[in-house]
C-alpha cells in the first residue's frame, strides 16, 4: 500500500488532499497539532517526532506533502517583525524542519516524492501580503535548489502553487488595519483579495493537482492550480516585470 504523509492535512486543501489519497487506497498520515500525530512545524523534536511516529506504523514513505501554513495580511511598513519572523518561521522554516525529519528515511529506501504547498503569489507577489508571498518564494527557490540536492538519491521535489481557493484559510488570515490611515488602499486591496479566495475555487480541485503529481511518470518541479492561473503565470514570465506589476498595482489599488 501506498504512503502519504500530510502536514496541515485538518482543514481546507490538506483535508481535501488526504481525502483523495484514501479514497483512492492510500495509507495516509495526516500531522499537525490536531491530528492522530501531533507536529508542530514550528518545532524541529515535534517534526522528528512525528515522523518516528509514523515509522512504528509504515516501513516506507512514498509521497510527503509539506501543506501547513497561514497568512497575515498589512503594509510592511506597519507589520511588526515578530509578525514578519512568525509568517517565516511557520510557512517557510516549517517546510524547512519537515524536510529535514522526513529526508532520511527517503534516502534511505532509495525513492519518494517531495511536494510543498506555494502559492501563486509567490511568482506574483500581492501587495499587503508581502510577507506571506516572501514565505512561499522562499519555498519556491528551495525546492528547485533541493531538488538537485536529492535527485542522485532517487527522490523528486515539486511546488504547487494554488491559486484564490474557497477555505477557512481566509477567515484564519491574521488581517493587521495598523497603517490603513496612511496606506488608503489597504482596505480595500485586503477586502477584494477576500472576496476573490471566497468565490475561487474548491480545494477539491487542488487536492486532484497533487494526486496528479504524487502519482504521474516524471513530475515537473512546479505546477499551478487553475488554468486561469496558469495563464497569469504565463504571462509574467513573457511580459515585462514593469508591466505586470503596474497591472498588479491597478487591481488592488
Amino acid at each position: 500500500m501506498r504512503t502519504l504523509i500530510i502536514t496541515g492535512g485538518s482543514s481546507g486543501i490538506g483535508k481535501a488532499t488526504a481525502s483523495l489519497f484514501a479514497e483512492r487506497g492510500w495509507r495516509v498520515f495526516e500531522l499537525s497539532r490536531s491530528g492522530a500525530i501531533y507536529c508542530d512545524v514550528c518545532d524541529e523534536a515535534s517534526c522528528r517526532k512525528a515522523i518516528a511516529e509514523v515509522l512504528k506504523q509504515t516501513d516506507h514513505i512514498d509521497v510527503v506533502i509539506s501543506n501547513a501554513g497561514y497568512g497575515i495580511s498589512g503594509p510592511v511598513e506597519f507589520t511588526t517583525i515578530a509578525d514578519a519572523e512568525h509568517q517565516m518561521d511557520v510557512n517557510f522554516m516549517g517546510a524547512v524542519r519537515f524536510t529535514q525529519a522526513v529526508l532520511p528515511q527517503l534516502r534511505q529506501q532509495g525513492y519518494g516524492r517531495i511536494i510543498y504547498t506555494s502559492s501563486v503569489a509567490a511568482q506574483l507577489p500581492v501587495p499587503y501580503q508581502a510577507f506571506y508571498s516572501a514565505s512561499k518564494a522562499a519555498i519556491n527557490a528551495m525546492a528547485l535548489a533541493l531538488a538537485n540536492e536529492v535527485k542522485d538519491f532517487g527522490i523528486s521535489v515539486s511546488v504547487m502553487m494554488p491559486g484564490d481557493v474557497s477555505t477557512g484559510f481566509t477567515d484564519a488570515r491574521d488581517k493587521s488595519t495598523a497603517g490603513e490611515d496612511i496606506y488608503r488602499s489597504a482596505h480595500k486591496a485586503i477586502a477584494n483579495m477576500e472576496r476573490d479566495e471566497r468565490a475561487g475555487m474548491q480545494p477539491e480541485q487542488m487536492a486532484k493537482v497533487f494526486y496528479h503529481i504524487a502519482t504521474c511518470h516524471s513530475p515537473r518541479p512546479q505546477y499551478v492550480g487553475g488554468f486561469l492561473y496558469r495563464v497569469l503565470c504565463f504571462l509574467d514570465r513573457i511580459l515585462p516585470k514593469r508591466l505586470v506589476n503596474w497591472i498588479e498595482h491597478k487591481l488592488y489599488s
